[in-house]
């Protein structure tokens, strides 16, 4: 009498993966994300492996793990697969500050984001 078996969170056909508490604004984030959105994953990791952009690395990394995920865990082709969706959501903020003229505060938000990528089989037409 075991627990029952989770439902799955993507579709069949996909896999996923979520990286929390990136250092970086959810805006400047999202231009990473849109670089790759719809891309074949070969050519998203070259795109990312030549990006000028520092926040690639980390993206790179969860694309990385996203594809590991298609392949050992749903037993995806890596040769098929699609970047099916990017998506950047908000994560907290510290709020920091520094004295500014006539006493007053000036404040400074240093925000942290999510990223969640979503790789799709795609069979390839020939």
């Amino acid at each position: 009498m075991g627990k029952a078996k989770n439902p799955r969170r993507v579709a069949e056909g996909e896999a996923m993966a979520k990286t929390r508490m990136l250092r970086t604004s959810p805006q400047k984030l999202n231009l990473v994300a849109a670089m790759i959105r719809g891309k074949k994953v070969d050519k998203a990791l070259t795109d990312l492996t030549f990006s000028k952009r520092r926040i690639a690395e980390d993206v790179k990394k969860c694309l990385q793990s996203a594809i590991a995920n298609a392949e050992n865990n749903h037993n995806l082709d890596v040769d098929e697969l699609v970047v099916a969706e990017a998506y950047v959501g908000k994560n907290l903020t510290l709020k920091r500050g520094r004295p500014r003229a006539r006493g007053r505060f000036g404040k400074i938000m240093k925000p942290f984001s999510e990223l969640t990528i979503k790789v799709r089989q795609v069979e390839e037409q020939s």
